[in-house]
């Protein structure tokens, strides 16, 4: 059986070898994750969408995380990345203290987002630090307004 690991640094060894000693191996490609309770990922793991290296990317570094069908694109400062994770399995790792769901298909990154535009029909446009724009739609206009207290 193979696993994919979700836990902090200071536990990751601990975990790996009693997974070990029981004959389960940890894989990141593995269909199952297993995790710690109401812990947010410091960092994902990714695979660069040009040379698909598999790279760990620090949550930090997340600009925001989109999906295309079964794509999913991770946004940072340096680059574009592909997941291979669902979105809402990536918002529940990245937490919502640092991220914020604003549409069935984006997630984005608080302390990023540069300028809030009103659009027609309760949706908003988020300039983010990359440059790009994402939409807030209306599903999501008043969570975003609690969440970001507007």
């Amino acid at each position: 059986m193979k696993v994919k690991l979700s836990v902090s640094r200071a536990r990751e060894q601990e975990v790996r070898a009693a997974l070990a000693a029981h004959g389960i191996q940890v894989d990141e490609d593995a269909d199952l994750v297993l995790s710690e309770r109401d812990r947010s990922a410091d960092c994902l793991m990714v695979r660069d969408r040009e040379t698909r290296e598999l790279v760990r990317l620090p949550a930090e570094e997340i600009v925001s995380v989109e999906s295309f069908g079964h794509t999913v694109e991770v946004y940072a400062r340096d680059g574009v990345y592909r997941s291979g994770e669902r979105l809402y399995r990536l918002e529940a790792l990245l937490g919502p203290e640092r991220f914020l769901r604003v549409s069935n298909s984006a997630i984005v990154a608080r302390d990023k987002i540069r300028r809030i535009s009103p659009a027609l029909s309760m949706k908003f446009t988020l300039t983010m630090a990359d440059g790009r724009r994402v939409d807030v739609t209306r599903s999501y206009y008043y969570i975003f307004r609690e969440r970001l207290g507007i």
